[in-house]
């Protein structure tokens, strides 16, 4: 069972990985799938958490290459894989997207990104 949607849908303290750079980059994930599911139609919020997907994953994979993290591959394939499908998509996205990047950020960061807590 995946983790719990937060409605409103913002990041809180349970999101927390405690490296401050990708706190702050885990919020403007949050911002930008909110910015999507306010105004489904806008390309330009589209592509702003297109943005801000990929500059926060290679952030978070330079920390993971530097610490040697283990589970480096399998976790950039799953960023990749989630990068493919937001680079697909185009406004107006359907409620079912919303939904699907929604949950997709929430339990990515408590079920994986959690691994990497006091690693990198």
């Amino acid at each position: 069972m995946g983790e719990k949607i937060p409605e409103p849908f913002v990041w809180d303290e349970s999101f927390k990985v405690f490296y401050d750079n990708l706190d702050d980059e885990h919020k403007a994930l949050f911002k930008a799938v909110f910015g999507v599911a306010a105004d489904k139609g806008n390309a330009g919020a589209l592509q702003n958490l297109v943005d801000v997907t990929v500059n926060h994953f290679n952030d978070e994979e330079d920390m993971m290459k530097k610490s040697n993290y283990d589970n480096f591959p399998a976790h950039t394939k799953i960023h990749d894989e989630f990068v493919a499908k937001i680079k697909g998509l185009k406004a107006p996205v359907d409620d079912g997207t919303v939904h699907f990047a929604k949950d997709w950020l929430g339990n990515h960061i408590k079920k994986i990104d959690f691994k990497y807590k006091g690693k990198l």
